[in-house]
């Protein structure tokens, strides 16, 4: 039974999305994660490194705990509202459908050759500065963002559900979530992130790899390019400043035949990352939906991996 509640948790995803009108967990992560900061960092006077290792450490077991204790009052409760709620955290843990409607509606913009509404849907997306893109960089903003989040969105997420139960798939929520809120490279986080950036490493640093051969498989099944793909990926994946970013982007660009990365602005500042793909072709709409699709299969394929291995495991553990 507990083998079905992945895919369950993916269905559901696939069917309902993210519902508006229903307050998202991250959300309520977020508010423990700010919390946390301003308690170790206005109320202790710890040096800045050993305050963010307290307030990952905070966010982390306190977000295992909730669930946990979900589960087994779901469970005393009755055996059917366990394996409810274990979907339920699981669906909450992946977002495929969501990525989808992002760039889609960014698609949806360019092909009506509104540039000024592609921008802002796209700004929903990415952290650079949008407002003078043009179609072409638009496009590539959106693909980077469909490629990164295929594996911290869905792959990464599938992976610890499915291994480690609803309670995995939330301690790699919490990590991302800190990752997010605290992992930059700045004067106020360069060290009181340096917990939450490494632990998200951590996590991420297998299912980015494994993403990489779900996609090449996604690209062989979609008539895209697989073979580019994973030489995109032995090409540039180390050239991230990532140390996982670089694979499920660089393996995408391979696939789709484009380039990724180069030159882009955050807060007026001009920034420029290593180049991803070898092939420099033409991004537009299209270039949005092909990426799309590719997600969608990988993920699903990624998803029938690990059903496959997990079966077989405990076939194997159980003669």
């Amino acid at each position: 039974m507990n083998l079905l509640l992945m895919p369950a948790a993916f269905l559901l995803d696939l069917l309902l999305g993210d519902p508006q009108w229903f307050p998202h967990p991250v959300r309520l992560l977020g508010m423990l994660a700010s919390g946390a900061e301003r308690f170790f960092r206005s109320r202790t006077v710890l040096p800045l490194r050993v305050a963010g290792v307290l307030t990952a450490a905070t966010v982390i077991g306190m977000t295992v705990g909730v669930v946990q204790l979900l589960l087994w009052q779901a469970a005393r409760f009755h055996p059917v509202a366990g394996l409810v709620v274990s979907v339920l955290l699981l669906y909450f843990a992946i977002a495929p459908r969501d990525l989808a409607a992002h760039a889609g509606a960014v698609r949806r913009a360019l092909l009506a050759g509104d540039l000024p509404l592609a921008r802002q849907k796209v700004s929903m997306m990415v952290g650079r500065d949008t407002l003078s893109l043009d179609q072409e960089g638009v496009s590539r903003a959106a693909v980077e963002s469909v490629a990164e989040n295929t594996s911290d969105g869905v792959t990464a997420p599938l992976f610890y559900g499915l291994f480690f139960g609803p309670a995995g798939a939330w301690l790699y929520k919490a990590s991302n979530t800190l990752d997010s809120m605290f992992g930059y490279r700045n004067e106020r986080y360069l060290e009181f992130g340096w917990a939450s950036a490494r632990f998200d490493d951590l996590m991420n640093f297998l299912p980015s790899r494994m993403t990489v051969l779900a996609v090449a498989a996604a690209a062989f099944i979609l008539r895209l390019d697989p073979v580019f793909s994973i030489r995109s990926v032995r090409a540039g994946a180390r050239l991230h400043e990532s140390p996982n970013a670089g694979y499920p982007e660089s393996a995408f660009a391979g696939a789709l035949g484009v380039t990724l990365g180069g030159t882009r602005s955050y807060g007026g500042v001009m920034k420029t990352v290593p180049t991803l793909g070898l092939r420099n072709g033409a991004m537009d709409a299209s270039t949005i939906g092909r990426a799309t699709r590719l997600m969608y299969v990988s993920t699903s394929l990624f998803l029938a991996a690990g059903c496959a291995i997990l079966f077989f495991t405990e076939q194997f553990i159980s003669r």
